[in-house]
């Protein structure tokens, strides 16, 4: 393949504009916030389901509380009817007094025993509010740090954007300057191997694969015409020829 020797040198600009590309695209993908907000959005799914769980629980205690009461109030129901029998004098056999009074008693323990029932649901009624309240705190908090980090990524983001836009546009205008062939080898040569299809020949050296040249690829390329497109023996990207390239 042939290309004018400045041609060949526009595929070195054209290279240091696709690796900014690349690095721009590498920057934009790993944003610190962008796993920052990962964490965010984790912890705020595991609120709203501790809120949602909490919440279920306050209303199942609630549930709980008012079967305790009406219990309660059956109960004492009952005793104050009985209560009433007892003193209204309407119930004279002993047998029948004694078994009344019995089961007064029983009543009184009962409705005792229920409201200490429903004294122990009330507070773990309010320990569950309590709960909810700090988790929906919790929440409110993990939103606003996740809309802070959402907001810090935009920004990031957009820096980059401008800055891609501007070095793509660079790119465009060096590209024209590239012959077609010699442009899509280059482009076929980036796709294989991690984005770098061109490198200087520097110092007896290939910058792509970083390998020193051996004296008979160097004396092949001293050889070959300006215009000639070389490529390193061993990366086989397309290798540049400058004043600097110790030929």
């Amino acid at each position: 393949m042939k290309a004018a020797p400045q041609a060949q040198l526009r595929l070195i600009d054209l290279q240091e504009l696709d690796s900014s590309l690349d690095r721009l695209a590498h920057r934009r993908r790993t944003l610190p916030e962008l796993a920052e907000i990962e964490r965010a959005e984790g912890r705020l799914t595991e609120l709203r389901d501790a809120i949602v769980t909490a919440e279920t629980e306050v209303g199942d205690l609630q549930r709980e509380q008012k079967k305790a009461e009406q219990d309660v109030d059956q109960v004492r129901t009952r005793a104050d009817r009985d209560q009433k029998r007892l003193d209204s004098g309407q119930v004279t056999s002993a047998k029948d007094l004694g078994s009344l009074q019995t089961e007064i008693e029983s009543l009184q323990r009962r409705q005792s025993d229920l409201e200490e029932v429903v004294l122990e649901i009330m507070e773990r009624t309010e320990a569950a509010e309590t709960r909810v309240t700090e988790l929906r705190t919790e929440r409110t908090s993990a939103q606003q740090e996740l809309e802070n980090l959402t907001g810090r990524r935009d920004v990031a983001q957009r820096e980059i954007d401008d800055e891609a836009g501007t070095t793509a546009t660079a790119r465009t205008a060096v590209a024209k300057d590239v012959p077609d062939d010699l442009l899509a080898l280059y482009e076929k040569l980036r796709a294989q191997f991690g984005g770098v299809g061109a490198a200087k020949l520097f110092r007896g050296a290939c910058q792509g694969c970083h390998l020193a040249l051996n004296n008979a690829d160097l004396n092949r390329i001293r050889a070959a015409a300006e215009d000639e497109v070389v490529r390193c023996e061993e990366c086989r990207r397309v290798l540049v020829r400058t004043p600097e390239s110790g030929l």
